[in-house]
């Protein structure tokens, strides 16, 4: 069972890397897929069930890998994660993050870019959004004069919600494999102390804390680039503040960093100033287009009309050891089948020597 089960997920790899080489379909995918053990499954029943028995978890939030999340980041303690829980369903009433989309309009956006680049601008070679901050053309004070901190952590928290909801989604059908992290790159070119003043200082705190707290484990990996000398220095020492798991995810880069980006993003998926083809000169230049598969109409109408919670799949296989294998299909931590083909996820699960097939809520 076991060598039938290699056999076909080095068959199913190959099959992975060809469909993402292929030119997008015009078709909706049906089925997106993710993979887990049975033991990853009883911690997530455990957590869940605890939230439930203590009414800590409303309909919306209700949600596979949100709550996988908030596991994670507690390393699977599911007391502590639960704390974690609380603390964010607290942060979410007082912040009033569920009215936020019809209460909340950013109407300074274009001036707020303008004085702070920033924005999600295609996928990664796995599919996962990518967003970009040139940190060194930030200009904090005149940042703050178009806008105000609250306003500004507002329209933070609008769009973290949009890539939770939409962005993350369509990212997933668009591969037909789940994904609930982004790939960040940090151009810090230009970096002085004009950069952080005190205002500047105080945003940065602010977002860090409301991301770290309330949307935990949704970056996959980070690339600082253009990091000078002194840079690299300063960042030795940070490192050493961060754990292993948080500091493994960034990569520090110095001026030479363009074959790097190119190896985990498409050129026609980076902007030319980091290497890339892409000008996305129509919407007036990359970081203001927005571009990626949550602006493809059948994606977006897939997602509105909810049919993609139900074709979302998790099968369960047998030990830590399968899933390792599972995951060279193109996922490291976010394991997945391609969902192109259907024989797939059943089937590996079949040799896996397990009949357990759920459909969750994703």
């Amino acid at each position: 069972m076991k060598h039938a089960f290699r056999k076909h997920l080095e068959k199913s790899i190959l099959h992975k890397s060809q469909n993402l080489k292929q030119k997008p379909s015009n078709k909706v995918p049906a089925n997106v897929e993710d993979v887990q053990t049975f033991k990853e499954q009883r911690e997530m029943n455990k957590f869940r069930n605890m939230l439930i028995t203590d009414n800590l978890l409303p309909q919306h939030l209700d949600n596979y890998y949100t709550l996988l999340r908030f596991l994670k980041s507690r390393r699977h303690d599911v007391n502590r994660a639960k704390r974690m829980w609380e603390g964010m369903l607290q942060w979410r009433h007082e912040f009033k993050v569920d009215t936020i989309k019809t209460d909340f309009q950013f109407t300074e956006l274009d001036s707020v870019r303008k004085y702070y680049p920033q924005g999600h601008h295609g996928v990664d070679k796995e599919g996962r959004p990518v967003y970009i901050e040139q940190i060194g053309k930030v200009d904090a004070q005149k940042l703050m004069e178009c806008t105000t901190l609250e306003r500004y952590l507002k329209f933070h928290v609008l769009e973290f919600e949009r890539t939770i909801n939409l962005k993350f989604p369509a990212c997933s059908l668009a591969i037909e494999s789940h994904v609930h992290s982004s790939t960040t790159i940090l151009d810090v070119d230009g970096v002085g102390m004009k950069n952080f003043n005190k205002q500047a200082r105080d945003l940065l705190i602010a977002i860090q804390k409301i991301d770290s707290a309330n949307y935990p484990e949704t970056l996959y990996r980070m690339f600082i680039v253009n990091a000078s000398p002194g840079f690299k220095l300063v960042w030795n020492t940070i490192r050493g503040l961060l754990d292993n798991k948080t500091a493994a995810k960034i990569n520090v880069l110095g001026t030479n960093y363009q074959s790097k980006l190119l190896e985990i993003i498409d050129a026609n998926q980076l902007p030319t100033f980091f290497g890339g083809t892409c000008t996305c000169a129509e919407e007036g230049g990359c970081l203001m287009s927005d571009k990626g598969p949550w602006n493809d109409p059948k994606i977006v109408q897939v997602i509105e009309d909810e049919k993609w919670k139900i074709a979302t799949r998790v099968p369960s296989i047998v030990d830590d050891m399968d899933k390792e294998a599972a995951t060279a299909l193109g996922r490291s931590s976010e394991a997945g089948f391609s969902g192109s083909n259907p024989s797939t996820p059943s089937s590996a699960h079949d040799l896996a020597g397990g009949s357990l097939r759920q459909r969750i809520r994703p």
